[in-house]
């Protein structure tokens, strides 16, 4: 499985960005998907997921409230809506494939390239 992020970039806080994960390959469908983030000078983090159907969906509690994963099968791409970011926010974003929906990076197999999104206060 191959995937690329995109949709980052630069926004106000308080503010929307939705960010996908175009997938390839014909078993994008039974994978969990993942993303998680990495800020300047710290480890990646785990931000949310979502069981291969799309039924179980997990956040940090960072994000709880204010993001949204989701998934669409038929077109192998995951996003993730964020709402009312803030400047903590900031950080270099990653779409992960793996059999698990758990919040660890290890737990992941495959790797997008990541999308920078800057939330300015």
């Amino acid at each position: 499985v191959q995937l690329q992020a995109f949709g980052g970039g630069l926004v106000q806080a308080g503010g929307s960005l939705r960010l996908s994960c175009a997938a390839s390959g014909r078993t994008f469908s039974t994978y969990a998907m993942g993303w998680f983030r990495q800020a300047p000078g710290k480890e990646r983090e785990y931000v949310a997921s979502i069981v291969w159907s799309g039924n179980y969906r997990y956040y940090s509690d960072s994000v709880k409230g204010r993001f949204t994963i989701s998934r669409d099968n038929a077109k192998n791409t995951v996003y993730l809506q964020m709402n009312s970011l803030k400047p903590e926010d900031t950080a270099v974003y990653y779409c992960a494939a793996g059999p698990s929906s758990v919040g660890r990076s290890d737990a992941y197999d495959y790797w997008g390239q990541g999308t920078q999104v800057t939330v300015s206060s």
